[in-house]
């Protein structure tokens, strides 16, 4: 994956979702095609946690499903770091192995987004409109 593409719109539900799950992490599952993100599933963080975050088994299956119904597919895990930059913790690295999709983290503190994709390590992508 090169790129990912998110909207305004998308972006705005997001850091919103994000800000109200203060002081924990927000979490989400990202569907579509190809490297355009069609449709969020926000999740809850079953950590409930300000430095880590947990989709529930439940949750990711329920989000699989629903991207197979809307015949997209899982393109990303979007997390929130509300007290620190928008880049992969040791933990986010971890992860990142397990679940080769784009990972897009929401600063809480800068108010910004940035993804990325584990390849041989992990590289920024690009977030385009």
């Amino acid at each position: 994956m090169q790129k990912i593409k998110l909207s305004e719109t998308d972006k705005k539900i997001l850091s919103e979702y994000s800000e109200n799950q203060k002081p924990n992490e927000s979490c989400a599952i990202l569907f579509g095609k190809n490297d355009k993100v069609l449709d969020l599933f926000l999740t809850e963080n079953i950590e409930k946690s300000p430095t880590n975050f947990t989709i529930s088994n439940k949750q990711l299956i329920e989000g699989y499903k629903m991207a197979e119904e809307k015949e997209m597919e899982v393109i990303g895990i979007f997390h929130s770091h509300p007290n620190s930059d928008a880049y992969p913790s040791n933990t986010d690295k971890e992860f990142m192995q397990s679940n080769p999709v784009a990972w897009m983290i929401y600063s809480g503190i800068n108010k910004n987004f940035r993804a990325y994709f584990l390849e041989a390590d992990i590289v920024e992508i690009p977030i385009e409109d």
